[in-house]
């Protein structure tokens, strides 16, 4: 049977622990916009101070921002296969929104 310092556990760097600040503190956001923030790479988000009012905001550990960030994907494209007789792009819909406006 091997000793705690044969397995590592006396070196401070092979140590697995839970830490709370590393899973539950997301890195400080930066503003896009007026309105947007990110805070992981390719994660945007409304400013939670616009929303306040009406919607409670919820904190969630950084594993399951980026979990529901990367599987956005995946739902999408189930939500087209079920529901969608054809998908239109922000482009499209901006075209028609500008050929309809008056003047």
């Amino acid at each position: 049977m091997m000793s705690p310092a044969e397995h590592g556990a006396g070196d401070e760097d092979a140590r697995i622990g839970y830490r709370y600040a590393e899973q539950h503190d997301p890195p400080p956001p930066e503003r896009v916009s007026d309105v947007a923030l990110t805070t992981f790479e390719h994660v945007f988000e409304v400013d939670p101070r616009l929303m306040e009012r009406w919607v409670l905001q919820q904190q969630f550990p950084n594993w399951d921002s980026l979990r529901i960030m990367n599987s956005r994907h995946d739902h999408l494209e189930w939500m087209h296969r079920h529901f969608a007789d054809r998908v239109v792009t922000g482009s499209e819909l901006l075209a028609e929104v500008e050929r309809e406006a008056p003047g």
